[in-house]
């Protein structure tokens, strides 16, 4: 099973941002996952569109951006003809996810739905068909930092069964509250895709830190 690490720059030093994406693209992390957040659908604010594509013009590897926002369709379009590859959506914040959906891949990324902690994969039973990548949150999203929520194991569990039951190519992402100490859990209970904010950025020797998230086992 393909393993990904994608660490979030919501964790990374945005006094020396070009040191951080240049110490990225010199390791095995192979996307870069970018938070959005807009200070509504979650008690916080990230950043936009300029340092997307300031991103985008300074590395070759995958761009993967989290919407936690409001009305994602808005800004569709915009995050399109910056470079996105990976576009993900809260199914909490869609009233007509399926339309969403094929409204990001019509744009020519790859679409993706995220899974609050509360939310049951009920809310994406419909679309999974339509699902290049489904966020499942490891914590309460809005900020880094925080504790790892145990239940999302099973959940992910259940999700790779549904995922192989139907026998699609999705991939499973996990989100928050990730370091070594829990990667070979997340990766044995399905996930392809593990994020990591404070692990990476903080460590002493980040790209052993990527190394080790990629061995876990």
């Amino acid at each position: 099973m393909k393993k990904i690490i994608a660490p979030s720059f919501l964790s990374a030093n945005f006094a020396c941002l070009q040191k951080e994406i240049d110490m990225l693209n010199n390791s095995q992390a192979e996307w870069f996952h970018l938070d959005i957040m807009d200070g509504c659908f979650v008690p916080n604010i990230s950043f936009g569109f300029p340092v997307v594509e300031a991103i985008r013009n300074q590395t070759t590897k995958i761009l993967d951006v989290h919407l936690m926002i409001v009305d994602p369709d808005r800004y569709i379009d915009r995050f399109a003809a910056i470079g996105a590859d990976y576009l993900t959506v809260h199914a909490e914040t869609c009233v007509h996810l399926h339309r969403t959906l094929q409204n990001i891949k019509n744009s020519g990324m790859k679409a993706g739905v995220a899974l609050n902690p509360h939310t049951p994969l009920s809310a994406i039973e419909e679309i999974l068909y339509m699902a290049d990548l489904i966020l499942i949150m490891s914590v309460n999203p809005g900020f880094g930092a925080q504790t790892f929520i145990e239940a999302s194991l099973n959940k992910i569990k259940r999700l790779r069964e549904m995922i192989d039951n139907q026998h699609l190519d999705t991939l499973i992402e996990s989100d928050g509250g990730i370091s070594p100490k829990n990667a070979a859990s997340l990766f044995n209970a399905g996930c392809n895709v593990l994020v990591a904010g404070n692990a990476i950025f903080k460590s002493s020797n980040p790209i052993e830190t990527i190394e080790q998230l990629l061995k876990a086992q």
